[in-house]
């Protein structure tokens, strides 16, 4: 067929590949389910409008009746109910159906007649008493379904008007039952009255009470009554209300008792202990609720509940008042006279310390180093701030009573008679320590712990408790599994771990303030025979902390039967256990420098030892770097020492080209050393000091001296300043009585720049340190701590004074009345003839000390003496000491190895290591027969006088901690002689440049001629010669 120029007649093709007839299929079907959507909605619509209708006419018929039976009651017994009287309570009467038919709470008319009918019954029963027959007549068996129903209607109804009504009757809720004439005493002395627990119907009342939530409305209630959250109610008498709740409260646990079992979200536990400071409120309530032992039921109760609900807390009032705070801090305010009961038993400890586990877990932190909580718990809010006045609450209810009989409940069912300290612990035992461990550690990672933990380790048998079971499981090489109340742990967390994590922290903050005299003699609360075990023991949980488990992801997810709370997480507990096991173990080796008791290489890891490890812990990043940093006494003295000086020497090598460092050329007057070399060397920058300083000495005359400074001109200045500087005649340092230094506390007195030049010092000292320069000043322990930035405690008191410490101990152990003996928290001091008092507290001047707070007064007389007298004055100095020296690389040493590290160590002069790092010039040789001659008669030396030889030509007493090999320079000795010598020459003294450690020996020619000259110039100190 031929185009014949009509494109219209062209044929259409469809490029999906359907043909037209099934692309109009898909609509039709497509049309045919929209009209089956429409139709579908259509019947919905229809069948929810009859429905509504059906409900309208049927509210529409009821409001219809209950006007047509109001108006018959008003007919019969006036529109007051003024024609009623007790008889229309019986069975037979109108009067009641009527009443409770018609009733509505938000009617006034209705309440008002409510009100009236509990009046007329009180008024009755006053004279009668018989409250069944009132309601039953003489046959209550045959009419008890009616009675029974009449009854159960009557007290909800009274207990809805006030529900209802709670805003009008806000300051009435509360009232005495004495005031009847209200109409809200009226009402609940009516449910009291219905609910009498003698009543044949009791049983039945209650539970449909319970059945309607009345916990809820009884929560509403008080809280609408409650004038102040935080005030307590100041009455005389119980309440209406608190009668009321009472009866309902104490219905548990009756027999026969058929009520049924309610929904957990309503019950008393949840609606009515979550309501702030309830205790404050009810104070009657109170009384009977742990009078009657209520409160073991209702603990009970909550430990069933709380765990597997975590949203049956009621809302929040306000924010600052969450249900679980407030829930567990009236538990927490009522336990302490729950558990001084002796009929408590071990379930009750168990079931509270699960309770109170649970909601500290979800409690924000009120401690200094709060813990990180989840945004998805449903249980917190990441803003959340609870009331001072809660918090408050919650903390000062874990006192020493609480404390005491919880863990006495506790031990009375863990060790049985006939119990051994050598036996594997039962199963009774194991939930135990898992249930009081978990709980503590909760409340550590929660509530200000400094007080708990000094209650516990003083007030309780705890701490022997947990060592003893920590010993019987290391001493077996097994340790029990968790019980079911550490579900949330996982199953392969070693066993060791929670009860490490309390024990640790709670003998280390126990160890803060027990004297020399508990620790070693009366051996408190561990033996001394037991340390060298228990050192093991943190030892070996430290490594696989840090090593074995490094890193180490559980394979084992927790159970949700507790919230999944960071407070319980694996790696919480590993990092608090951490840090308390490594703080320990550095008070136990501190004890242990005081009075030695064990081998100071007995708190190192044998792994610790290789080259490898300190290799690796050099590099950073690596598990044996983190072992360093957070259990450094893990490792050998010596292999840290190794470290530190790497770390210097790397130091120094990074500021060696620092372009500035040129312009650190300074002239110093010998005469006036301390205050040139500060006037001029304060404001240097941190780069300038760690560079190199070089300094030229100007003479009396003001020439400068002869020399360049190639590093022992600034050895030579170091040792001189500080030897200026440190000395107690110039006044920012004191000396104690073992010639210890310490900073002057009245230094202000002295320099007005006092703070300057403590700065400076600090500077000094760092730098001395930095450079290597080992410096003869002895500081006392109590002051190295502040280079730690640690604090000091009554045991570190003897070093500096230890009249005072043998003072405060009498008081201590004083057997008399301590508050004759008129002592007020008040610290006398006497800096250069000027008495001035200082309150150890706010008001200390009329707080008297008694027997009650002589503990405290003790530890508060040792901190201002070791700690805050000298606050200041020790903060400029560790500011200048940090510009040199970094915290971390000081904090891999204790107070005496720091000593160590700033003066060398004290232990013998090892002369064969002195020779095998010496160098000679001048004509010397090692093998020179003046040589030879000049070690033989060293060796014979006494300790005394080869020290002394040392300080005369390093200008330090010590040798270097890792021998001389580190001495820098190198030991010289010089052939101060001519080749031709004279006898004037043999005549001379040796001398020594202890700037460069240089010897200039004459040629002696005996050894008796040689040990004479040697013991006259180092004992004449006749040292330092530039020429």
């Amino acid at each position: 067929m031929f185009f014949m120029g009509d494109a219209s007649t062209r044929k259409r093709v469809d490029l999906g590949g359907r043909s037209s007839k099934e692309s109009d299929r898909q609509v039709l079907l497509e049309q045919a389910r929209l009209d089956r959507k429409r139709r579908l909605v259509h019947r919905q619509q229809t069948s929810a409008a009859i429905k509504i209708q059906k409900c309208f006419r049927g509210m529409k018929d009821v409001k219809m009746a209950r006007t047509e039976v109001r108006e018959q009651f008003h007919a019969t017994y006036g529109d007051h109910g003024e024609n009623a009287d007790w008889h229309c309570f019986g069975p037979d009467s109108e009067f009641l159906r009527q009443l409770l038919f018609f009733f509505t709470a938000n009617n006034t008319s209705d309440v008002a007649l409510l009100v009236k009918a509990c009046r007329l019954l009180l008024q009755h029963l006053q004279q009668s008493g018989n409250i069944v027959t009132v309601f039953a007549g003489l046959d209550y068996p045959q009419k008890n379904s009616l009675v029974d129903l009449r009854v159960k209607k009557l007290a909800y109804a009274c207990l809805q008007a006030i529900f209802h009504n709670r805003n009008h009757y806000k300051n009435k809720l509360l009232m005495p039952s004495t005031c009847s004439h209200w109409p809200t005493v009226a009402l609940f002395e009516t449910v009291a009255c219905l609910t009498n627990p003698e009543l044949p119907w009791n049983c039945s009342v209650i539970d449909h009470l319970m059945e309607r939530k009345v916990f809820l409305l009884l929560r509403c209630i008080i809280l609408a009554g409650v004038q102040d959250v935080k005030s307590p109610e100041l009455r005389v008498s119980a309440s209406a209300l608190e009668h009321v709740l009472i009866i309902l409260v104490s219905h548990v646990g009756q027999q026969p008792c058929h009520c049924s079992n309610a929904d957990p979200r309503w019950n008393f536990s949840l609606q009515i202990l979550s309501i702030p400071f309830l205790w404050h409120h009810l104070p009657f309530f109170k009384e009977v609720f742990w009078s009657k032992g209520l409160g073991r039921h209702y603990i009970h109760q909550m430990a069933n509940v709380l765990p597997s609900h975590a949203g049956v807390l009621p809302d929040y009032i306000v924010q600052e008042y969450p249900g679980y705070a407030c829930l567990l801090g009236n538990l927490l305010e009522v336990a302490g006279v729950v558990f001084s009961d002796p009929s408590s038993t071990y379930h009750t400890a168990i079931d509270f310390l699960t309770v109170s586990t649970f909601l500290l877990e979800v409690l924000p932190s009120m401690d200094s180093s709060p813990v990180q909580k989840p945004v998805d718990d449903e249980l917190t809010m990441d803003d959340e701030v609870l009331s001072p006045d809660l918090q408050k609450q919650i903390s000062s209810s874990i006192d020493s009573r609480l404390l005491q009989h919880l863990v006495n409940a506790l031990l009375k069912a863990t060790y049985p008679t006939g119990y051994s300290d050598k036996a594997w612990p039962s199963n009774v035992e194991v939930e135990a320590i898992s249930a009081v461990c978990t709980f503590l550690h909760v409340t550590f990672c929660t509530l200000p712990h400094e007080l708990i933990m000094t209650l516990l380790a003083y007030r309780t048998e705890l701490l022997p408790t947990l060592w003893n079971y920590i010993k019987r499981c290391h001493e077996n090489q097994r340790w029990p599994f968790y019980s079911t109340l550490t579900a949330h742990i996982p199953g392969d967390t070693p066993g060791w771990l929670l009860p490490l994590a309390v024990f640790c922290p709670l003998y280390k903050h126990m160890l803060k303030f027990v004297d020399t005299e508990e620790f070693y003699e009366q051996e408190t609360p561990v033996k001394i025979e037991d340390i060298p075990s228990l050192v093991i023991i943190i030892k070996q949980a430290l490594w696989q902390l840090l090593w074995t488990i490094h890193g180490h992801v559980s394979t084992q997810k927790p159970s949700r039967s507790v919230p999944d709370d960071k407070k319980l997480s694996v790696e919480l507990i590993n990092r608090k256990a951490r840090v308390a096991m490594s703080e320990l173990l550095s008070q136990l080796q501190d004890w242990n420098n005081r009075r030695q008791f064990m081998s100071a290489d007995d708190f190192h890891l044998q792994e610790a030892r290789s080259e490898t490890f300190v290799s690796q812990a050099s590099l950073g990043n690596t598990r044996a770097s983190d072992i360093l940093k957070q259990a450094p006494f893990l490792v050998p003295f010596t292999s840290r020492v190794e470290i530190f000086t790497s770390e210097l020497v790397a130091s120094r090598q990074r500021s060696g080209a620092h372009p500035a460092l040129v312009r650190c050329r300074f002239r110093i007057r010998r005469n006036r050393i301390l205050e040139d070399a500060f006037n001029q060397l304060h404001a240097l920058s941190e780069d300038d000091l760690r560079g190199p300083i070089r300094i030229s000495f100007v003479n009396e005359f003001g020439v400068e001296e002869a020399g360049i400074d190639g590093g022992g001109i600034f050895k030579d200045f170091m040792e001189n300043i500080i030897q200026a500087a440190f000395d107690v005649q110039y006044g920012l340092f004191k000396e104690t009585p073992d010639h210890l230094l310490y900073p002057n506390p009245g230094s202000a007195l002295v320099h007005e720049q006092h703070l300057q030049f403590f700065h400076f010092l600090g500077t000094l000292l760092g730098k001395a340190m930095y450079e290597g320069i080992l410096v003869d000043i002895p500081f006392a322990t109590f002051f190295l701590s502040k280079l730690k930035e640690k604090s000091n405690f009554l045991h570190d008191l003897p070093s500096l004074d230890p009249e005072l410490y043998r003072h405060l101990l009498f008081l201590k152990h004083y057997k008399g009345d301590v508050s004759e003996l008129e002592l007020y928290f008040v610290a006398v001091n006497n800096e250069y003839g000027e008495q001035t008092e200082e309150e150890l507290i706010p008001g200390g001047k009329n707080l008297r000390v008694t027997k009650d707070n002589v503990i405290s007064f003790i530890h508060l007389v040792a901190n201002y003496r070791l700690n805050y007298q000298i606050r200041i004055q020790s903060l400029h100095f560790l500011r200048g000491f940090q510009q040199l020296i970094q915290k971390e690389w000081i904090e891999m040493f204790n107070e005496h190895e720091i000593q160590l590290l700033i003066s060398g160590s004290l232990e013998s002069m090892n002369v064969d290591d002195l020779r095998s790092n010496t160098r000679y010039t001048g004509g010397y040789h090692h093998e020179h027969q003046v040589i030879e001659m000049f070690w033989e008669v060293l060796k014979s030396f006494s300790l005394e006088y080869q020290k002394k030889f040392l300080k005369f030509v390093t200008g330090c007493s010590r040798g270097p901690l890792l021998g001389f090999k580190y001495l820098e320079p190198k030991f010289c000795i010089l052939r101060a002689a001519p080749l031709d010598v004279t006898e004037e020459d043999l005549d001379r003294l040796p001398t020594s440049a202890t700037c460069m450690n240089l010897l200039k020996l004459p040629p002696y020619q005996s050894k008796a001629q040689m040990q004479t000259k040697l013991i006259y110039a180092i004992s004449a100190d006749a040292g330092f010669d530039l020429s």
